[in-house]
């Protein structure tokens, strides 16, 4: 059955260089659920303080190779920063997936990570900590008072760039370059 898309899934929400919120301050996150009741999404390039070695000892999971391990966690958002987010392709056989579109879910359930570990985990994943979340209609005003871009998402910028080059690559496809823009939002 396809996946029935919610409005701005699937969306990156990129933070303009005014956005003073903390939280979100030169962001760029990933919509992965939007309907009448709000929107969830996961930072997509801001890294937390622990490495996937660390989760996987945190949470008594044995194995992992070297380079799995040192895998950096993101710091998803704020909401729920106990708990784990795997962004990530590779379909929905795990016990708790949202499927954002047919090729990209986010998992929240322990045997994505056992999989993972023992090397039969997706291709592609990112593992972050936290989420971010907006009440109903919250989300559609923060984009009225240009708070944020959007731009589509794809799988390079999600799982092969460098963090620290998301926020201006994001930008960058659809043509926005943050150099040239003030510190500041107007509006007309």
């Amino acid at each position: 059955m396809p996946v029935m898309p919610t409005p701005l899934a699937n969306q990156l929400l990129i933070a303009l260089p005014a956005l003073a919120d903390t939280n979100f301050s030169r962001s760029v996150a990933l919509i992965c659920q939007h309907d009448d009741d709000g929107a969830m999404g996961v930072v997509v390039n801001r890294p937390s303080e622990y490495t996937l070695g660390e989760v996987f000892g945190q949470m008594g999971i044995e194995g992992g190779d070297e380079t799995l391990r040192a895998q950096i966690v993101l710091a998803g958002g704020p909401v729920h920063p106990e708990r784990g987010f795997v962004l990530h392709d590779g379909g929905l056989q795990w016990d708790s997936t949202l499927a954002i579109t047919d090729a990209l879910f986010l998992t929240t359930s322990r045997d994505i990570l056992e999989a993972m570990a023992k090397g039969e985990g997706p291709q592609n994943a990112v593992v972050a900590l936290g989420c971010a979340g907006w009440g109903s209609g919250q989300l559609e005003h923060e984009l009225t008072e240009n708070d944020w871009l959007t731009a589509p998402a794809d799988s390079e910028l999600l799982f092969e760039l460098p963090l620290e080059s998301r926020w201006q690559a994001a930008a960058g496809r659809i043509g926005v370059d943050f150099a040239h823009l003030a510190d500041y939002a107007g509006h007309a």
